[in-house]
């Protein structure tokens, strides 16, 4: 396992912590964690406030197609991948890779990026769809930890078992009390929030060999 910063190029999103912490209610969490309209285009308060493609993660998939090597032809899984932004630009940049995604919201897959649509499945992260080493390699940024710790564990070896060694996971975290509070006021969907120690606990316990980074709010 190493730590990889492979999102470095995405653009920081800034964040109200004062408004969410007042917002952060019971009913507004509940709405979150369905990934439904207002998840994705609702209210800041239960989610992103408005979910558009605006070529944000054009030069990530140019580090992630130069990190692992991809040409045409290599599988690639995004976990978790929303509307499908990032498989439609890895498709773009790369021509004849093979990006898909898979999601548990089936509004987003109704909602995706028209050239990513075709290549986009519902399902979870603990049970991939798909047979032992289909893909060159596995994303999933922001997802794994919306399971129970238990729930962790088995997307962990999912996302091992078809793409061994070659993921890529990015997980809330924090390094020390101060930052615990904040990511405990700002999340509205994580389940599983850990210091680094605890998630490499919950890596070596799934048999993960894959690259990961933190998602931390300072």
């Amino acid at each position: 396992m190493a730590l990889l910063d492979l999102m470095r190029r995405l653009p920081r999103t800034e964040r109200n912590l004062a408004a969410r912490h007042g917002a952060q209610t019971p009913e507004n969490v509940a709405l979150a964690r369905r990934f439904g309209r207002e998840y994705f285009d609702g209210s800041r308060d239960t989610g992103y406030g408005g979910y558009t493609y605006d070529g944000r993660w054009i030069p990530v998939a140019d580090d992630i197609v130069r990190h692992f090597a991809l040409g045409p032809g290599a599988r690639i899984l995004d976990v978790g991948c929303a509307k499908g932004f990032l498989v439609k630009d890895l498709r773009t940049r790369q021509p004849g890779l093979l990006a898909y995604g898979l999601d548990l919201s089936d509004y987003a897959i109704r909602h995706a990026e028209p050239e990513a649509a075709a290549y986009l499945v519902r399902g979870t992260c603990e049970a991939l769809p798909f047979r032992d080493g289909s893909f060159a390699a596995v994303i999933a940024k922001d997802v794994i930890h919306n399971q129970s710790r238990a729930g962790c564990v088995r997307a962990l070896r999912e996302i091992e078992r078809v793409a061994p060694g070659r993921g890529f996971v990015q997980v809330d975290a924090y390094r020390d009390e101060a930052e615990r509070e904040i990511v405990l006021r700002w999340v509205l969907t994580a389940r599983t929030i850990c210091d680094p120690d605890g998630w490499r606990e919950i890596f070596a316990e799934a048999g993960y060999r894959g690259a990961y980074d933190w998602t931390i709010i300072a």
